[in-house]
């Protein structure tokens, strides 16, 4: 069902054409069939890709103007809304106040994707792309295996304070914390990635709660984690911090060697996690390793997984510029006991698929 406007960009042929359906904008097309509430009734999920700021604005206040919008009336089905327009106008309080409302009514309206807009603007704003709005569409119509469970993720690295310039920190991007959120979310969970420093977009349909130090994700992890059915420690956390952080950028000084900065240990969140889970609760761990071969990343992986004593373990060697900042991975997935269940070759996403298909399967064993 396009809109007027949208049949200024693509003729109504040529949705005919593609489509293989009848194209109809108002009410008075085919009207022995009262279209206008037959649609409503009869489709299964409503999508509108994308969504304009005028279209959120009808919507939000009830406006039945076209067939589009008697639809959006007469749907007792999900309603999908993408929307599409400049940042200044998906920022505008009056489009945010419209948002708001459509959710309170369990209308989904995504976060629209960053990026090129029209002419060389760019910014929030931008349709996400097919493949993203069809995992979406996927999510809605199937019951996935996370239906109605809360999945907690860490992700990228934390940096650690030495003066107010730098920190000791890690090459983490949170590439893979964020496919596991997204794949997650296309499953049907609830998710909530609690983030550290990444440098990529997050992923639709989560909930963000930023921790920035390794501290600063215990407490946020303890939090997060109370009521959670899953918990997945992808976050690089660091092991160290410095005892004392300088209130002054730490200066070079000629012909001076620099002071020796001390490192303490930071606590070990996983572990924490696992001393504190609830009944039921499936929680894993990740183990970046380097290792000189797959077996020795094998016992590595194995160790840990007996002295964490979680669930579940990933174990990847991450030396060699192999992960870090790549859309790529290999790793190993092991259970409690050390048994090798997975070995993955693939993207980070398949990765992600992998390793929730086992989180889904010891859920339903609980």
């Amino acid at each position: 069902m396009p809109t007027e406007s949208a049949l200024k960009f693509v003729g109504a042929p040529t949705w005919e054409a593609l489509s293989g359906h009848p194209v109809h904008t108002g009410v008075w097309d085919d009207v022995n069939q009262v279209p206008h509430v037959s649609l409503g009734r009869w489709a299964d999920l409503v999508v509108v890709a994308p969504a304009t700021a005028n279209l959120l604005a009808r919507a939000a206040v009830g406006l039945a103007d076209d067939l589009l919008t008697n639809t959006l009336l007469t749907a007792t089905c999900p309603v999908l809304l993408a929307p599409a327009m400049h940042t200044e106008m998906w920022l505008h309080p009056a489009t945010q106040a419209n948002v708001a409302t459509l959710r309170s009514r369990g209308i989904e309206v995504i976060e629209p994707a960053v990026g090129r807009l029209t002419g060389a603007d760019s910014g929030p704003g931008r349709l996400p792309e097919p493949e993203d709005l069809f995992a979406r569409v996927l999510a809605v119509l199937a019951a996935g295996p996370l239906a109605g469970r809360r999945v907690i993720v860490s992700a990228g690295g934390t940096r650690e304070p030495l003066d107010p310039v730098r920190y000791l920190g890690n090459r983490s991007s949170g590439r893979q914390g964020y496919a596991i959120a997204e794949v997650a979310a296309d499953m049907g969970a609830d998710v909530t990635v609690v983030s550290a420093h990444v440098g990529i977009p997050v992923p639709h349909g989560v909930d963000v709660v930023e921790a920035g130090t390794a501290a600063d994700m215990l407490d946020a992890m303890h939090t997060a984690s109370a009521d959670a059915d899953v918990v997945i420690m992808t976050a690089a956390v660091a092991d160290f911090r410095p005892d004392a952080v300088r209130e002054s950028k730490i200066k070079k000084v000629d012909g001076a060697d620099p002071e020796p900065i001390t490192l303490v240990r930071n606590p070990d969140i996983l572990v924490e996690l696992v001393g504190r889970r609830r009944p039921g609760q499936v929680i894993v761990g990740f183990a970046a390793e380097t290792a000189p071969d797959e077996g020795a990343l094998l016992e590595l992986a194995r160790d840990k997984v007996a002295r964490k004593g979680c669930d579940l373990l990933v174990a990847n060697d991450v030396g060699g510029e192999r992960v870090f900042g790549r859309d790529t991975t290999r790793a190993l997935i092991l259970d409690g006991s050390g048994t090798v269940l997975a070995d993955v070759a693939g993207t980070k996403v398949d990765l992600a698929r992998r390793l929730l298909e086992a989180v889904a399967d010891r859920l339903d064993d609980r």
